[in-house]
């Protein structure tokens, strides 16, 4: 991840307040002699609102809330002391999105997979309910927690960088587009549970980062390998209060534009101390094949090197001049033209001698 987005507190963030009071005050609080019913949401009178306009409501998104949310109390009413503390112990770990990010040794994330090896029936109607959360569309919610396309309208005012930071290279729709840019699971709610609607886990992404490329992968595992067990490796918070600062390098193993490739091309990342990081976004997203690509592209790459060798020379001008110019716009813009990976290109082309 190229830079961290600032957090943006909303009013959305109730609905995840209401999933907490009906993990910790419902679920892990049910009992075989305590019968599922209204009394048992007094204690959050909005959600014990919601919950009555639910019951009582003949749409199916409404029985989708309330039917899911009585059949999991049922699971949880059978389920012994000891197994109420360790679903609590992964609710929270899954929902400290930064210290999963870190792989803090202290945290235990849970993934639908280690939820079923324990409690099938439970794992197969949370993985129902916490999937189909994120898009459980309802007027009612929404008249207590907002809208999140108000949510993204307060975000890009927030982060006003116009690139999407998993890749640096395509624009995010912002303030003034009538539409917006889809939220990526940053730890996919497809594998992880309980953290479908935190907004900490929550993150606009470009189309191709968020289903070209990242699509369903984990983050925070490595992949599939025969050869070795799967491991928690390092990634990104993208949240992370102080900004990092990633170093790139471009080297070409042949002069002649023309007939550039990617084979062509060596990227090299730093700094050494996120080293995992950097190795985890850069499997994530296609970071070095999308580089290069652009690198390689008649309109890109080659066409930044065409623009000091052909048209500053045929003004007269002095392409040294050119690469001072770019080396003051990318300190001060560096996702501006893509000038992060411009320089670096052009300074692999002046090292060889082209330029």
């Amino acid at each position: 991840m190229l830079f961290p987005y600032t957090y943006v507190p909303h009013q959305m963030e109730k609905m995840k307040g209401f999933i907490d009071f009906i993990f910790y005050e419902v679920w892990c609080k049910a009992t075989p002699k305590t019968a599922f019913s209204f009394d048992l949401f007094s204690g959050n009178p909005e959600l014990l609102e919601l919950m009555k306009k639910f019951f009582y409501s003949d749409k199916k998104n409404a029985d989708f809330f309330y039917g899911n949310v009585e059949r999991i109390y049922g699971h949880f009413a059978r389920l012994k002391s000891k197994h109420i503390r360790r679903l609590k112990w992964w609710y929270f770990s899954n929902n400290d999105i930064e210290r999963i990010c870190s792989i803090n040794p202290t945290l235990q994330p849970v993934r639908y997979a280690d939820v079923e090896s324990r409690y099938p029936d439970l794992a197969r109607d949370l993985r129902i309910f916490f999937t189909g959360l994120y898009d459980f569309d309802s007027a009612d919610m929404k008249a207590k927690i907002g809208d999140i396309d108000d949510h993204y309208q307060d975000f890009v005012q927030a982060n006003k960088a116009g690139k999407c930071p998993f890749c640096g290279i395509n624009d995010l729709l912002g303030e003034y587009h009538s539409k917006r840019e889809a939220y990526d699971h940053y730890l996919p709610k497809a594998l992880y549970p309980f953290n479908s609607i935190n907004f900490r886990n929550l993150v606009p992404a470009c189309h191709h980062c968020n289903s070209s490329y990242k699509t369903s992968k984990d983050p925070a595992y490595t992949p599939k390998d025969p050869a070795r067990a799967v491991q928690r490796r390092a990634v990104f918070y993208p949240y992370k209060t102080v900004p990092h600062s990633i170093e790139l390098q471009v080297v070409l193993h042949q002069p002649d534009i023309d007939k550039l490739s990617p084979a062509d091309i060596t990227l090299q990342f730093g700094p050494a101390a996120i080293t995992e990081e950097l190795g985890t976004w850069k499997d994530v997203y296609g970071i070095e094949e999308r580089y290069k690509s652009k690198l390689c592209g008649e309109n890109d790459g080659k066409y930044w090197l065409t623009q000091v060798l052909d048209e500053w020379k045929e003004d007269g001008r002095d392409p040294t001049e050119f690469m001072t110019t770019l080396e003051r716009q990318t300190q001060k813009r560096p996702y501006a033209d893509c000038n992060f990976l411009r320089k670096p290109f052009l300074d692999a082309f002046k090292k060889i001698g082209v330029l």
